[in-house]
């Protein structure tokens, strides 16, 4: 499973595509143990979130595993998609809210499932 982060208004229950698509030709994602990274560098005490949790063996478009930009200090490699999302890989959405210090944690209903 790998997730997207977006405002709870961006995801309308159809194809995804992220802004980011058109800037820099991928969509942003992030997997369970690395979704609070990007969640908290950009989007801290934001109440409007939700985390996209897709599948990737459902993705028609390439998945590709890369560094960020900047590359994070512990070699942390986040998966980019490069294209949009079908709505069919689009297997549940949660909502993301912050703590109360508006930091960002992975839901309950998710980290149940991860491993780690």
């Amino acid at each position: 499973m790998i997730l997207h982060l977006c405002g709870a208004d961006e995801w309308r229950g159809e194809d995804y595509r992220a802004p980011s698509l058109d800037t820099v030709g991928f969509i942003h994602c992030s997997d369970p143990g690395t979704v609070a990274i990007p969640a908290n560098a950009l989007y801290r005490g934001r109440t409007d979130l939700v985390l996209l949790e897709i599948d990737p063996a459902r993705l028609d478009v390439p998945l590709r595993w890369e560094t960020g930009e900047p590359p994070h200090p512990e070699g942390v490699v986040f998966p980019h998609v490069y294209g949009r999302i079908p709505v069919e890989a689009v297997v549940a959405v949660h909502p993301f809210p912050p703590g109360p210090d508006g930091t960002f944690r992975l839901p309950a209903s998710l980290a149940q499932r991860d491993p780690r």
